[in-house]
This record gives structure tokens, sequence and C-alpha cells, in this order.
């Protein structure tokens, strides 16, 4: 994180070897793609409680990740409040209503289809769990001085990703929800107004009878995502 006067460079020694001979680096890739593959965003979850530490475990997974010049341009509200996810809940889907009612246009609309989502969100009071995902367009000082972030959208992605991969890891289940606009979550979670939110993502264990779109296991083969050049 950035800090006034903290400007010059100082190398340390890298602080932690976790490499694998060729034959066991293999191993493990093989072993985690076909782990990541087990991972599916679900919308119905059980309401068995979810211990606040696997949840502050996952975000600190994610906090790790890197950024633009190690600015870290994240906040991660986690909410367990019946009252204040009951809140969410109603202020998103009066902004789905829009959504769904042609402010998406027709094209977008179709896209959903087969993934058949709509206006109720149950999952928002349903799930243990909402965290909040913020990104900070600009840093504050302790003293209260403004400062560049870089990078913002690219550095929370990459911790957006990695907080899901830690959920998946934990055995849990997540949603990836993303209400637009989302301008009602700052004042509801008390976040200063240099924070956007960027998603919400209920997190739990799944129902019994949870399902997922069969469009969601179509994945594009391997040729159409990856070139190589040797």
């Amino acid at each position: 994180m950035y800090k006034k006067g903290e400007v010059s460079y100082v190398p340390l020694p890298l602080p932690h070897r976790v490499q694998l001979p060729d034959g066991d680096a293999l191993k493990a890739a093989l072993s985690f793609r076909d782990y990541v593959r087990k991972r599916h965003s679900v919308r119905d979850y059980s309401d068995r409680p979810v211990p606040k530490e696997i949840i502050t475990a996952c975000i600190e997974a994610a906090a790790t990740a890197p950024s633009g010049a190690n600015h870290q341009p994240w906040h991660f509200v986690a909410i367990a409040n019946p009252e204040m996810k009951a809140k969410i809940r109603a202020a998103a889907e009066e902004e789905e209503r829009d959504f769904y009612a042609g402010g998406a246009g027709d094209e977008w609309l179709a896209a959903l289809e087969p993934i058949g989502t709509g206006v109720s969100k149950p999952h928002l009071t349903t799930a243990p769990w909402l965290i909040v995902v913020f990104a900070q367009r600009y840093g504050v000082t302790t003293d209260g001085e403004r400062y560049k972030n870089y990078y913002v959208p690219e550095s929370v992605g990459i911790a957006t990703g990695m907080l899901i991969t830690a959920i998946h890891k934990s055995g849990l289940v997540c949603l990836e929800h993303t209400p637009n606009p989302m301008k009602f979550l700052p004042e509801l979670c008390d976040r200063p107004k240099h924070e956007k939110a960027v998603m919400i993502i209920p997190v739990g264990w799944p129902a019994d009878d949870a399902s997922v779109p069969a469009a969601a296991k179509r994945k594009k083969p391997l040729a159409e995502v990856l070139s190589v050049f040797e």
C-alpha cells in the first residue's frame, strides 16, 4: 500500500519458494485444473450457517493479489446481517426490474435466456454471507492526502478471481452478481465516496436441490482460448 514518503526501491530476497520438479509441477497443474472444473456459480443456497473465520480466510487470500504499484485498490465488505441483506436484495431487484423491462436491450436479454436469470434474487437473502467488492478509484493517505491508483479494474479483477477460487477451495459456493447501477451500496455499506461497488458475491453451502444452467457447462475448447508459439 502507498505511504507518503516511501518512494525508494528496496529488494527483498524471494521469501517463499514453492517450485517443483517438472513432473510434479505438471501433476499439480492438472490436479488444480480438474478441481477448478468443479466450481459452479450457484443461485440455490442452504441456510446452513458459515463460520465467519472461513469468510475472513478467503478474503485474506484475495488480498494477497498483485496490484498496480502495490496500491491494493480494493475493499471487501462481508455481510451476514439479515436486515442489511434484505435492503440489498430490495435495491438490487429494483434495478433488475428496469433491466429486464427493456433497459438491457433485446440482444443482452436473449443472451441471458439460457442462464435462466430474472428479477427475483432470493440468493441475496438466503445465502448466509454477502461479500461486496469495492474498487477504490483513488487512495487517501492517513493524513487525508489523495493519491492516484493504477490499473484499478485489472487489480480488483485479479483479487476477485482469487476470492472466488478461495471460496471454492473451502468447499463453499458463490455467485458473481452485478446489478447495474450499484450506487446504493457505498452508503449502505458505509464506504467512502472514492470507492465504487463492482460486485456482490453471495457465499454459502449449496441447497440440497441446487441446480445450475446446462448452458453454463459448455466451455470453449482449448483451441479457442489458447495460442502457443514455441
